[in-house]
């Protein structure tokens, strides 16, 4: 049997709905119902009970659950195992584009200076919502992530780190009102905002919405994934942009950025690192773990 059944099952139970599964499992919820009737019909067992609110397992339903947890649990220990019968790791990274761009050059330097012949790595840059099931989805090891409080991590083991500080910034030539800064006034800016999904958008959103305004009040809004577009084309006075005041730290340094806060706006996100239970008792883990709070300044979890 295609173990990818079992796992459709274990997350449409843990999900509470069809619908929920689907979005993590990136399936439609077509699909995802026709692998739990392809498990009963192979079982010849009715599994799951349809009727009310939320999902429900029939006593066969239960038994098929538990024997999944194992059978999943089981492959990812097989896979650790044959990891370690090769000279090399592997270890798959996710984080989002602040954390990648502010942080991750010394840590990805430190790390493969001090694992060089035991571990590859790779990485990608993600929204924290894509991060979270890509995880969840084991498609990565692990993942870093800025997102709001709000965020579900309940299933992950996780390590919290400092919260990172955003800001609206503009250049000093537009004459905006600094460091406190009413409304009205930036939203007669152009806004450069990241996509649905970023969690600086959503604090945007959020602001704007207890306020009371919307997004489309701002002079005009332009939607970018690439930051370092960003920032030039704030340096040059094209409008102001809602980031992470690492990312510019220097250019407000120097004088070339001005930050700016608004009244009723959420000023903090959280940034932690983020794996499946269990593999905080891999070594590699808990090393590379204790390099990013290493090169963050901060105490590191594991002695």
């Amino acid at each position: 049997m295609d173990i990818r059944y079992l796992k459709t099952l274990v997350t449409a139970v843990e999900a509470g709905s069809f619908s929920k599964a689907a979005i993590i499992l990136h399936l439609t919820q077509s699909a995802v119902s026709q692998r739990i009737k392809f498990l009963e019909d192979r079982l010849g067992q009715r599994l799951m009970r349809r009727s009310g609110p939320t999902l429900s397992l029939t006593p066969a339903g239960e038994l098929v659950l538990e024997t999944a947890y194992r059978v999943l649990a089981l492959q990812d220990a097989l896979v650790r195992d044959l990891q370690q019968l090769t000279d090399k790791q592997c270890i798959s990274l996710c984080c989002t584009p602040t954390f990648g761009t502010v942080f991750l050059p010394k840590v990805l330097n430190t790390f493969m200076m001090e694992n060089s012949s035991t571990v590859d790595l790779k990485f990608l840059f993600y929204c924290p919502d894509q991060a979270l099931e890509g995880v969840r989805n084991q498609e990565f090891d692990l993942a870093v992530v800025e997102h709001c409080r709000e965020s579900d991590l309940s299933g992950f083991q996780t390590y919290a780190m400092p919260e990172d500080e955003l800001v609206f910034v503009s250049a000093p030539e537009l004459g905006l009102s600094t460091p406190d800064i009413a409304l009205d006034e930036l939203l007669k800016m152009r806004l450069f905002a990241r996509k649905d999904g970023c969690s600086s958008k959503k604090l945007v959103m959020a602001g704007l919405s207890k306020a009371g305004r919307q997004l489309e009040e701002f002079t005009g809004v332009v939607i970018s994934d690439d930051l370092h577009l960003t920032c030039q084309t704030v340096l040059a006075g094209g409008g102001v942009s809602f980031m992470s005041k690492s990312l510019v730290q220097e250019y407000l340094d120097s004088g070339q950025m001005v930050a700016h806060y608004a009244k009723g706006f959420n000023h903090q996100r959280c940034r932690t690192i983020i794996f499946n239970k269990g593999r905080e008792e891999e070594e590699i883990f808990r090393n590379f773990v204790n390099i990013v709070f290493r090169v963050m300044g901060e105490p590191q979890p594991f002695s």
